[in-house]
């Protein structure tokens, strides 16, 4: 275990709460806690000494929860993240051909890290790709395989 890693039950504040998802390899691109940008997806705010959980989508904020305390808020924050079954997938690409799709689909099962895929039409309905997404920390395994060098969390 890490040193200063706190347990969840012991997260209290938005930094505490930032430090833990990232040790546990949630990527931050989705939630916005302690602050970093988001274009869409959940967040957590201090506003005005009134903290706000709430929803961003095509750059409209609609509040969901308010707290009267960063512990209520951030504890309720954690709850909603871990409820989210796709909040700790870390994306590593997007293919097109199948080849490709295997061959990285081998290579994640050499290496035993959990992964899942999904097909989107990405440029119309007639140019599917496949996405590939690796679970927590299997991140740290296969950074490698990372499409265009980008690191996801």
């Amino acid at each position: 275990m890490k040193p200063n890693l706190k347990n969840e039950t012991e997260i209290e504040t938005e930094l505490e709460l930032e430090k833990w998802l990232k040790d546990n390899c949630y990527p931050m691109n989705e939630y916005s806690i302690n602050g970093n940008f988001i274009y869409e997806g959940c967040g957590l705010e201090n506003n005005g000494g009134i903290y706000q959980w709430y929803f961003i989508e095509r750059g409209v904020k609609t509040t969901i929860k308010y707290f009267s305390t960063e512990k209520d808020a951030v504890k309720y924050a954690l709850k909603e993240i871990k409820a989210d079954e796709h909040a700790k997938l870390n994306q590593i690409g997007i293919y097109k051909e199948k080849e490709e799709i295997e061959r990285i689909i081998s290579e994640l099962e050499k290496r035993e890290v959990e992964y899942s895929t999904d097909k989107i039409p990405y440029g119309g309905i007639n140019d599917w790709r496949t996405r590939i997404f690796v679970s927590g920390c299997g991140i740290k395994k296969v950074e490698d395989l990372i499409q265009n060098g980008e690191k996801t969390a």
